[in-house]
């Protein structure tokens, strides 16, 4: 019989090796995933750029609007008691949350606006469809879940059910991101 992992705090989770092992911490449990693709994903990667261009032209086109873009994997701690950790390929947040350098942390201390979530070779469906029911569950405005391959978005926010775009739609992000209107075309060119 194996015994049952205990939860894990803050400070041993970021004091974990940078070993080339990808960690995740939810709801106190560490998650390692050691079987990420190294693989080249250009699919993800050019989906990843295009989308973090096009929000940050949105953001530079309202200047009343202030918040960051990040992209590349941010790592979030969006949940502290049970700790919870997620790494987001795409994420819009307000500026307060952003430069929060209360903790000293390196991660972003607290949930997003938005969160892009792209389908690559290394993920599966069920697997970043449960990251979207954490998200949803824990308060996040707004999630995508992008797919590359079918070129679709599915859009999930917590007030209504989740709506699925393709290339001939235009995606509106009212009311989380006032004024972001997009052909979802644009997001694959």
């Amino acid at each position: 019989m194996s015994a049952t992992p205990q939860e894990i705090s803050l400070e041993p989770f970021l004091a974990l090796p940078d070993d080339g092992v990808y960690r995740e911490v939810h709801r106190g449990r560490l998650r390692e995933f050691h079987e990420r693709s190294v693989l080249h994903d250009k699919w993800h990667s050019k989906t990843e750029a295009r989308i973090a261009h096009l929000l940050l032209d949105w953001l530079h086109q309202h200047p009343q609007k202030t918040g960051e873009v990040h992209s590349g994997e941010v790592s979030f701690v969006i949940q502290h008691d049970p700790l919870t950790t997620v790494g987001i390929d795409v994420a819009y947040f307000d500026y307060d949350v952003a430069n929060d350098d209360s903790s000293g942390l390196s991660l972003v201390n607290g949930p997003p606006i938005l969160a892009v979530e792209i389908l690559s070779l290394s993920d599966t469906v069920e697997g970043l469809s449960e990251k979207v029911e954490v998200y949803l569950a824990l308060g996040f405005a707004l999630v995508w879940f992008v797919d590359p391959r079918s070129q679709t978005i599915e859009v999930f926010n917590s007030d209504v059910e989740p709506h699925h775009f393709n290339i001939h739609q235009t995606l509106i992000a009212e009311p989380f991101l006032p004024g972001f209107t997009i052909l979802v075309r644009n997001i694959f060119e």
